[in-house]
């Protein structure tokens, strides 16, 4: 994007007084700005705005020439409640009905030009358009173009059914086919790929834009993902992980060209270890669905084979897959199965040998190819010391059990979304599950809006939440209760 705005703040468009507030977006020959009232504006040098009229895609009558300076420009606006914004930086769709709106602007420009290429295009959701810009890059296909917006910035065909709807999991496959027909195009039914060439001028390293994954609301008074607030990941009751996560990984892939200028192209790859239910899968999907990338596991039930090479192969064909999809996340959970050290009894076998170098090989390759990292374990001192080395794995974080204050901050924060009463003391609460897996919070919170619905109550009072606690298990062992025939002997 082009940081040099055209005109200053303040500057007046109209003589009811629209005054411009900021450049959103700009490219070549237009700029996007916010105004101070209840429009967006698209300016562009008078060429582009020939080309557009002649074409078609707008009419003549919705353009206000300005000069400014040696610069003449014409504008016009869109209410901010519509989407208005490149292509190529756009939000992906938070709900059916935003994406079907994106759909049909892609049909209807397509029946307006045959040759034009709409991955520079702008996006004007009010006129069901995408206004191409012509720029130099080279041209991409609609059902490229489709699939990429849909996903979020992952550059796929809409032919790749299976692994788009993996990526839009926020729709159903019905709404996904139905939304791909409405652009005019079949849903096909194969496994499909990723789409290897990349023709998109996208940002690689800034795909994902502020509100990745979150519903478009028609009542915000900025334009969608624009809205220059921080990108912040919340982990209740894990604040210390939360806060590496923000600093090592999301401040780094949100703001790559600051990280970039001094040598760090990505972020690096990390271990976390620790008991059983000390939450760090739970800490590992939230991230992964905040940053919305593509992932792919390795574990002992994916990849692991008895037959000799087997393993290893299967490990390299994960990464290649995850590479082809870059930006993207490999999970290798267990990973002392994979990983433990060469030369302990036991694990000297060739075959294991072989995987840890191919762990060795690929886990550098797939960094320097923009893919995450992510290995998890609760017996780290079974893991290869090669494998640790800063250069592979820079970061080794403990994930204990959670403390009393933390497990305060997620009852609070699952309480949240379930109506409860105002009054209710969490202290019985914390005393029990202070130092127990973060899914016995969870759980209690459950059974407890089980209690409530059960006894015909509208929200979570004291009585059901003492109930939910107690029903806990006193010991780490769970409570099994037998049902149907039991024949005792």
């Amino acid at each position: 994007m082009e940081n040099s705005s055209w005109l200053p703040k303040e500057f007046c468009l109209n003589k009811e007084g629209l005054a411009i507030h900021s450049l959103l977006f700009a490219g070549k020959d237009w700029q996007i700005y916010g105004t101070d009232g209840s429009e967006n504006v698209v300016v562009a040098r008078q060429e582009l705005v020939k080309k557009w009229i002649d074409a078609d895609f707008l009419d003549a009558s919705l353009f206000t020439f300005i000069k400014f300076g040696s610069g003449s420009f014409s504008f016009f606006s869109s209410r901010k409640v519509y989407v208005l914004e490149p292509v190529e930086d756009g939000n992906a769709p938070g709900n059916k009905d935003d994406a079907l709106a994106f759909a049909y602007a892609l049909r209807n420009s397509r029946g307006l030009s045959g040759d034009a290429s709409f991955h520079d295009a702008i996006y004007v959701e009010q006129y069901s358009r995408l206004l191409p810009t012509w720029t130099l890059t080279s041209a991409v296909t609609d059902d490229i173009v489709l699939g990429t917006w849909i996903s979020g910035g992952v550059i796929i065909s809409t032919d790749s059914f299976r692994r788009l709807s993996a990526l839009a999991g926020w729709m159903s496959s019905t709404d996904l086919r139905e939304v791909i027909s409405a652009a005019g195009f079949h849903a096909s039914d194969n496994s499909g790929t990723l789409v290897k060439q990349k023709p998109i001028p996208l940002n690689q390293d800034n795909r994902k834009t502020e509100n990745r994954g979150t519903i478009h609301s028609k009542e915000k008074s900025t334009p969608s993902g624009k809205d220059n607030k921080p990108r912040v990941l919340l982990l209740p009751g894990r604040p210390q992980l939360e806060m590496f996560f923000n600093e090592h990984i999301i401040d780094i892939i949100f703001n790559a060209e600051k990280y970039q200028a001094l040598g760090i192209e990505f972020p690096a790859a990390m271990v976390l270890h620790g008991p059983p239910g000390c939450g760090k899968t739970y800490a590992v999907e939230r991230l992964i669905e905040f940053i919305d990338w593509p992932y792919f596991p390795i574990d002992s039930n994916s990849v692991g084979s008895p037959y000799i090479h087997a393993t290893s192969k299967k490990i390299s064909e994960v990464f290649d897959m995850a590479i082809d999809a870059a930006p993207s996340v490999v999970v290798i959970d267990e990973m002392e199965s994979f990983l433990s050290d060469r030369r302990s009894s036991g694990t000297s076998s060739t075959h294991h040998v072989e995987e840890v170098a191919e762990f060795l090989r690929r886990i550098p390759e797939a960094i320097k190819s923009k893919v995450l990292v992510i290995a998890m374990t609760n017996m780290i001192d079974l893991i290869d010391p090669a494998i640790l080395r800063r250069g592979r794995f820079d970061h080794v974080i403990e994930v204990g059990m959670p403390s009393k204050a933390e497990v305060e901050a997620l009852l609070k924060n699952l309480l949240e979304d379930v109506p409860h009463a105002d009054d209710l003391n969490l202290d019985a609460a914390l005393d029990v599950l202070s130092g127990k897996a973060l899914s016995d919070s969870s759980f209690v919170i459950r059974e407890a809006a089980r209690l409530a619905a059960k006894s015909g109550k509208t929200c979570i009072d004291q009585e059901c939440l003492d109930k939910a606690v107690k029903g806990l298990p006193q010991s780490n062992e769970r409570k099994s209760r037998p049902i149907g025939f039991r024949s005792d002997t």
